[in-house]
């Protein structure tokens, strides 16, 4: 009993540590449920998506972010080992070998999942997991990529979108057997917004900067990856309008999301006169997120439903 409780309480620790459900969970969920909304949206189905749809879209969303955790676990132990010992796998809290098995087990449950919604998900499933292990091998070119920020970041964030196209699908291949019109610019504002939260996260005041640790506020400058933050916002915005207007909820998204685009310049500009913390950005790229995503798939139908 008390290894089994102590083994939980390992598995607890990292959990809180390096993929918080409190934090992740709630962008998760409004991840999953606007493609899937947004998804009907389109197909001009106004009711709410069934429960196993929904269910299969946020449990399998889930197991890929976490996998994309795990995935930077075994990429990047040597930096963590140098640079990084206080992280729960150099510190001996779990082992590469024990994560390992948690992406075997959690990816079993994936495939679990698409066969029960729908059998036709799973070449969708296995592109999503074939793109993520290149990623864990850095395309087999880690130092050309590390000398290359920027395409290192895109290459990366091309996993957001794939990620999302499966979770749609739990819609629209379910339902139809091919994807509405106008998913494009849903999948492309998914891309995007995942510029927003790497870039957001990676932004730190002068003394919060690590040994190394490459963030952007150093790669770049913090001036630089402020710009760039907000370019992204701006980017992800136009996006975002195209998107909405595709299901008639434009003039919402362009209020919401244009009041967080001010704040966020407001905060920017602050930053640079005074760099006090560059949390600020991590969590603005959060409010944003959690707000774009409830905004293109979930208040809409709701907003149908109710009128």
């Amino acid at each position: 009993m008390a290894s089994a409780e102590t083994g939980l309480m390992r598995w607890g620790i990292y959990q809180r540590e390096r993929f918080p459900l409190l934090a992740h969970g709630p962008l998760i969920l409004a991840f999953s449920l606007c493609a899937v909304c947004f998804s009907s949206l389109l197909r001009g189905v106004d009711e709410f998506p069934a429960f196993q749809v929904l269910a299969v879209a946020f449990f399998s969303s889930l197991i890929s972010f976490l996998h994309l955790r795990l995935a930077d676990e075994f990429k990047d132990i040597e930096e963590d080992t140098r640079y990084r010992p206080y992280r729960p796998v150099p510190r001996g809290l779990v082992s590469l070998r024990e994560l390992g098995w948690v992406w075997v087990l959690t990816g079993l449950l994936q495939v679990g999942l698409a066969i029960w919604l729908d059998l036709r998900l799973l070449p969708l499933l296995l592109l999503t997991w074939i793109y993520l292990g290149m990623m864990s091998r850095e395309f087999f070119c880690k130092s050309w990529l590390k000398a290359h920020p920027f395409t290192y970041m895109w290459t990366h964030m091309f996993i957001m979108p794939l990620i999302d196209f499966y979770a749609t699908a739990c819609d629209w291949l379910v339902s139809s057997g091919y994807p509405p019109s106008g998913l494009i610019w849903f999948v492309l504002v998914s891309f995007l917004n995942g510029f927003i939260i790497e870039i957001g996260r990676k932004i730190r005041a002068p003394q919060d900067e690590e040994t190394g640790v490459e963030t952007y506020s150093v790669v770049w400058g913090r001036s630089r990856s402020v710009k760039y933050w907000l370019l992204a916002m701006v980017l992800t915005l136009s996006a975002a309008l195209v998107a909405a207007a595709k299901i008639q909820f434009l003039v919402p998204v362009a209020v919401v999301l244009g009041t967080l685009l001010a704040v966020s310049v407001g905060m920017g500009f602050r930053f640079l006169a005074d760099p006090k913390s560059g949390k600020a950005f991590e969590v603005i790229s959060g409010i944003w997120t959690l707000c774009l995503y409830l905004m293109l798939g979930i208040v809409p139908l709701l907003w149908r439903l109710l009128t």
